[in-house]
């Protein structure tokens, strides 16, 4: 274990963090993602879209976290009171990746028709930092709508997250990478130290 994974560890530690996940193949590095905040201490909270539990099943990340999926918006796990509320409360951090284009347009025109964007629609973003990690083929990310929203995104202080570059699952090589798990990590160390 390095010095720099310890460090991680101590932050993280006990952290309540929120992992947003919407339906790009990149789900499953998510899981790689969740399970490490989980083993370095944090609580975990799983949001998903419909088009994500296509991808990767919402029973993947309960039994990583030992806490139920919010994947409906009339889902209620913990009391009758609003679900998206109480997970938007208590975060530290909301991060959601895979950041697809259909999500971050959702997010840019601050739309809330799915359980990742209702969630994110409650938290204040002034408190709690929300990361965007883009993940999309190069030619989607290219476009210039997604250079926009990318910009608006950032405008309405979300922290956007570089796309990486690489082989993508449609065979094609450039940028649109989802970060690797440990990019990740080290992002949401870098805005939790910066709001303690």
């Amino acid at each position: 274990m390095t010095s720099s994974t310890s460090h991680v560890e101590s932050t993280l530690q006990g952290s309540q963090i929120l992992i947003g996940i919407s339906g790009g193949i990149a789900c499953y590095k998510t899981a790689f993602l969740v399970s490490s905040l989980a083993q370095m201490g944090a609580a975990v909270d799983v949001v998903m879209t419909e088009s994500a539990t296509r991808f990767i099943a919402p029973l993947t990340f309960e039994s990583l976290t030992g806490r139920p999926v919010f994947d409906s918006p009339w889902k209620h796990v913990d009391g009758h009171e609003p679900q998206h509320i109480k997970l938007a409360q208590r975060a530290k951090a909301m991060l959601i990746a895979p950041c697809t284009m259909d999500l971050l347009a959702t997010l840019v025109q601050g739309f809330a028709h799915d359980p990742v964007s209702l969630v994110c629609s409650a938290i204040n973003r002034s408190n709690v930092p929300v990361l965007l990690a883009p993940s999309m083929n190069e030619t989607m990310y290219g476009q210039p709508s997604t250079q926009r929203n990318l910009q608006c995104a950032t405008d309405d202080g979300f922290t956007v997250l570089d796309a990486e570059d690489g082989w993508q699952a449609c065979r094609a090589e450039g940028k649109g990478r989802m970060p690797e798990t440990e990019t990740l990590i080290k992002a949401l160390e870098k805005v939790i130290i910066s709001r303690n």
